[in-house]
Parts: C-alpha cells; structure tokens; sequence
C-alpha cells in the first residue's frame, strides 16, 4: 500500500541541511509505488503536532533543485523542541496525524537530540502497532553524534563546512592582525561548541604548517584563564603577535547563561560571551605587547553561510538523505542512515545504518589523542582526518540581481483534519 511521508528539522541548522532533505524528496520521487506525497513538518515535531504539514509535493522541480544551495532551515523550518518521555498526550497527538494523513514514514533530520525523538517515534509505532518507519538522518555542525570510535559514523553533515568556514575565516583574521598588531597584537576569536571542540579545532586547517601566531582552546583542553594568559604573552614575547580562537564552552567562569529547550547552554543569548571575558582579563591582567587584545564572536554565520559551504559536505549531505530512504524500504523502522570512510590514504565513503538507540542522545567528545601534548593546538592526525572534509572548491550559488537565489516554497499546507492542539510544552 502507497503510504505518506512527513520529513522534519530539528536543532541549529547547517549549509548544507537541505541538501539532506532534496536527497530525501528525490528519492521517494523514484518509488511512487512505495510513496505517496511527501509533507514536511513546518518548524520540525512541532510542525507535526499542530498538524501544520508543508505540501512538499506540491512544489516545484525549481525550488526543489534550489535546496542544493539553500541555507539553513528556513525551507522547512527547524525546532528547538524536545518530545520528553513524560509527554504521552504529545507521542499520542503524533500518532494520531499520522493516521489521519496516511503516514507510513518518517524522516527526522538532526543531531543527538533529534534522534531521540526518532528513536522515540520508533518505539512508539511498534508499541501501538502502527504501520510506520521511523529514520533518522544525521545533521549537526558540531560533530559529535556517534562513538568515540568512529564506528557508528565518521562524521555528520554540516561539519565540513563549518570547518571550511573556519580554515577561511582564520586565514582572513591572520591577515588582518599582521597588519594591525602594533595597535591591536591579540585577537580572540569566539567559536561554536559547547561541550565539544570539533569546531575551533578545524581553525588548524587555515595553518597546518604552524607558521601562523595561533593558539586553539578546546572545551575539552582544560586549560585555565591564567595558563591562557601566560600562554599568550609567550607568544607576544616571541612573535609580537597572537591569534586566540576559543570554544564558547571554554570554562571562563559565571556568564549568565541561558538555556534552550534542550537543556543546553544558549551562548549567544548568555549575558557575558566567554571571547570578551578573555579579552577583559588579558587587557586587565596585561600583555606583553604594545597595544590591547581585542576580539570577536563569529555568529550564526558558521552555519547559515553557503558561500562557505565544502562541495564534499554538500554531496555528502544528499547522499545521506538518499541512504535514509533506502533504509526504510528495505530495512524498516529504527535506524539512522549513517556516513563511514573507507579505510586507506584516499578518501572515500560509504552509507550504511545504526540503530536509533545507539546514537540518541550520543555525545562524542574530540578525541584526547588529537589533542597536542601543550593542550592548545591538534595533531597531524586530526588535520588528515578533517582535511578532506573541506573539499577543493568554491559552491557556486546562483545570483539574481546580484542576489543569492534560494528555495522559496509555496506555503501549500495539507488539509487540517484534526481539532488545534498545543504542544505540551508549551
């Protein structure tokens, strides 16, 4: 029997999200005789528990085929809401859109928490015995989805951009501070990642030969504010210069921060960004330079650039989506389609599946062993594994007057057939 798709969004989006989402449009295309029409969750699980489901079927080849260098999440839009285990009228309002608009698969795009509403939906439909496939397909620029082994997957879409966002933009800052270092001879710069380094430790890429005045703080490198300090001053004495790219998870004490929905901390809405506390202490503390330090936080651009985007991730990124929908008709409900490289110097990949189980709510911290032995910089290792990731070439986004084109969906909503609900959590 032709059953209904609904696919969602959920968490910080990437570059290259929507390319995950095409793979998936495309490919049910393929099978009318599995797939009927393809609906999306407007702004995720929300989307689907106000039974506001965007008819993707309904638009067209265009602004499909326009996903592909489309940013970000506005297309669909994403969520920041968490279907907790105490929610039973929420898992029963999903079961029922499901039934009443024929849904027999489910796509959810995201990171750990995402997969956990996957994971959940999954367990759900075999408990109720209903006729629906719960997938899930990676996405979230932080990297830390999966095992500490790298064997659940290698790495998630989104993240070989934003690491192409941070090999360009050091390169950038670096040639800024050579030229303004007798006023300005330190430079913060303020990066992604609140548990987890992935992010700022991609800044290496922009100097893998270690010629440039660079110092990277990891979440993980524990390092303190005044070994920070001292670090810095060393650099001062020796290059007259200093480039400090931090993890906004760096440990700079109280901030006054805010949470999201999911528990995690909110730095961008936090009261104190932890880049201007470092500034702060060392232009209170004292450099040895002349000058002050000063510095900046790189924002939502990390990951709602497209220029920045790494062709690699946005090739990746469809694949994935096309893998998923392999794995629900052949392999049925509770799994995450998955990226995992083949063994050997030359990079190549291959899709595969995990369980659901296995990467909800997963945490994958950067790697002790790719840490340097001074514990503010990476290894070799860790700059062949991410390397590739970046690719070789800029995307090109096509441009109408001079602006960027993207995806701009027709707001076709399916038929509501159920009563208003609001969320639980709400």
């Amino acid at each position: 029997m032709i059953k209904n798709v609904i696919v969602a969004q959920s968490g910080g989006p990437s570059p290259v999200i929507n390319n995950s989402l095409r793979g998936i449009i495309d490919t049910c295309k393929m099978f009318p005789e599995k797939f009927g029409k393809v609906y999306a969750g407007w702004h995720g699980i929300e989307g689907v528990l106000k039974e506001e489901l965007l008819d993707l079927s309904a638009q067209s080849e265009e602004e499909i085929a326009l996903l592909r260098t489309t940013p970000a999440a506005g297309s669909i839009g994403t969520c920041r809401y968490k279907l907790k285990d105490k929610q039973q009228k929420d898992f029963e309002r999903v079961i029922d859109i499901f039934k009443a608009h024929n849904v027999g698969y489910f796509f959810y795009i995201g990171g750990n928490d995402s997969q956990h509403t996957a994971f959940k939906v999954s367990e759900l439909a075999k408990e109720k015995g209903l006729d629906l496939v719960a997938t899930g397909v990676p996405k979230t620029i932080d990297n830390d989805v999966g095992d500490s082994e790298f064997k659940l997957i290698d790495h998630t879409p989104g993240y070989g951009s934003v690491a192409r966002y941070w090999s360009n933009i050091v390169q950038n800052a670096n040639e800024e501070n050579m030229g303004s270092s007798p006023a300005d001879p330190v430079l913060v710069l303020q990066a992604m990642g609140r548990k987890i380094g992935y992010i700022p430790a991609a800044a290496r890429l922009a100097d893998p030969k270690r010629e440039m005045p660079l110092q990277i703080y990891l979440t993980e490198s524990k390092v303190s504010l005044t070994e920070l300090a001292d670090n810095v001053n060393d650099q001062l004495q020796k290059d007259g210069r200093c480039i400090v790219v931090i993890s906004e998870g760096f440990d700079v004490g109280e901030i006054g921060e805010v949470k999201d929905a999911f528990g995690h901390t909110s730095f961008g809405s936090s009261k104190i960004s932890v880049y201007q506390s470092v500034v702060n202490y060392l232009n209170e503390k004292g450099i040895k330079a002349k000058g002050a330090a000063r510095g900046q936080v790189m924002g939502t651009d990390q990951r709602d650039t497209m220029i920045y985007a790494s062709t690699v991730d946005l090739d990746e990124a469809y694949k994935v989506g096309q893998k998923a929908v392999e794995i629900a008709m052949n392999d049925g409900n509770g799994w995450m389609a998955t990226i995992l490289r083949q063994p050997g110097f030359i990079y190549n990949v291959y899709y595969d599946k995990v369980p659901l189980e296995k990467v909800a709510l997963s945490e994958r911290f950067f790697p002790e062993k790719w840490l340097s032995q001074n514990r503010i910089d990476v290894t070799d290792e860790f700059i062949n594994y991410v390397r590739p990731l970046i690719g070789e070439d800029w995307v090109s986004v096509p441009l109408i007057n001079g602006r960027q084109r993207f995806t701009q969906f027709k707001p076709i909503f399916a038929e509501q057939k159920l009563p208003a609900y609001t969320p639980e959590a709400k």
